[in-house]
């Protein structure tokens, strides 16, 4: 029987065996690169490939600084650097030294010219562009059941809504028919009247996403009426999707994000709007009782009523006024009047009467004057102030003291 090994020793005796090889320790590899990424540290991590083999490839930050462009899948490029050994689970990959760029990938090139067509054709304009609804509660969701991007999608979702309902169209999202799994999946949401739909899965290489970007989903989202939303891949990947899409997320959370209304900041929105509402409809009625009062008043002082009664206080004022001016009138005629009849009665026969004297009138009435105009036995009246008494003229005296017969 063969000497038995631990899996230890046999990849700790492999990783001596490529590093004591003199040609390993300093290659250049050619090809191209696909699934990179910048890790926070500053290294950089990717896979160099071609069209029958792969293998990973790290730059650590200290050799970053040599590279004075940015890696992006689809490139062609020389990677310099040593070949090395991960004992822990048995792989290897290149530890990259320096970087120089040698073209763009087959698939790559595919993609620009294919953005290049649908981008003069107008696909990507602003004007086609929807707005997203901003109380979305009805989310259509177009990838795969199994993966990640579905989950981080229904935990941003509820956590912002719990009300919000989420429709899953189970697509395929990589691969031959995923092109043509993720249109069917965009207009069987397209068609419940949802207020937005996300399409999209979780990062990959440039191979991984390329369903994305073929032409047959581009159409289906440019036609939708429903806004999308594209999230594919990780926030430096992107895909024709991208572009086409209403609005682009860096990743299927931030899509969540982006498509679902904060119901607890909606609340406290709808309850600050509501107090504002009250609070301008207390001002109003507080002006509108103003103008009331205002216009009451003007209605008081301007209507017939009021003026009638105006109009009766000023002429109750000209009565007492006339009353007035009457009375002083009729008692300064009263006390002239009384003075005159004071007069009067000094000038009064009857008065003079009173005293003794009498008023004589022959019988016709003619007042008698003088006794020179009466005739012996002519019958006379003599009046006095209780009566009349008629005589008869028997002798006729003269003042002069002569006597007629």
């Amino acid at each position: 029987m063969s000497k038995v090994y631990t899996v230890s020793k046999i990849n700790s005796y492999i990783k001596m065996l490529i590093s004591e090889d003199f040609l390993l320790k300093n290659i250049s590899v050619s090809g191209e690169v696909s699934n990179c990424k910048y890790h926070g540290m500053g290294h950089i991590y990717f896979t160099l490939k071609d069209s029958e083999a792969a293998i990973s490839v790290i730059m650590f930050s200290n050799y970053k600084k040599n590279l004075d462009f940015v890696l992006k899948d689809g490139m062609k490029i020389i990677v310099s650097g040593s070949l090395n050994v991960y004992e822990k689970n048995g792989t290897y990959n290149i530890l990259a030294q320096a970087i120089e760029k040698s073209g763009i990938g087959d698939l790559y090139k595919r993609f620009l010219e294919l953005k290049k067509e649908l981008e003069d054709m107008g696909m990507f304009a602003d004007e086609y562009k929807q707005a997203l609804p901003v109380f979305s509660s009805r989310i259509g969701v177009v990838t795969s059941a199994t993966g990640a991007a579905i989950q981080d999608i229904l935990r941003v979702s509820k956590r912002k809504n719990p009300y919000v309902e989420i429709f899953l169209y189970p697509a395929i999202v990589q691969g031959e028919k995923a092109a043509s799994s993720i249109a069917r999946g965009i207009r069987s949401l397209d068609a419940l009247d949802l207020d937005v739909i996300i399409v999209g899965r979780g990062g990959g290489s440039i191979e991984d996403l390329w369903a994305f970007n073929e032409t047959a989903v581009a159409n289906t989202i440019f036609n939708a009426k429903t806004p999308i939303i594209s999230a594919v891949g990780h926030e430096s990947d992107y895909t024709i999707a991208d572009f086409v899409a209403d609005k682009r997320a860096a990743t299927p959370s931030m899509a969540a994000d982006m498509a679902v209304m904060d119901y607890e900041s909606f609340e406290e929105y709808m309850q600050r709007y509501s107090s504002r509402i009250e609070q301008l409809m207390l001002e109003k009625l507080f002006v509108v009782r103003n103008r009331l009062d205002m216009a009451k008043k003007d209605l008081l002082i301007n209507s017939p009523t009021s003026k009638l009664e105006g109009y009766n206080n000023r002429l109750k004022e000209v009565k007492r006024s006339l009353y007035s001016a009457l009375k002083y009138g009729i008692d300064k005629n009263k006390e002239s009047l009384r003075v005159y009849i004071e007069r009067l009665k000094g000038l009064s026969p009857l008065d003079k009467l009173s005293l003794g004297y009498a008023f004589v009138t022959d019988m016709e009435y003619n007042r008698i004057n003088s006794v020179s105009e009466l005739k012996s036995q002519e019958e006379i009246l003599l009046s006095f102030s209780d009566g009349r008494v008629l005589a008869k003229v028997e002798r006729i005296e003269k003042a002069e003291g002569g006597s007629d017969g």
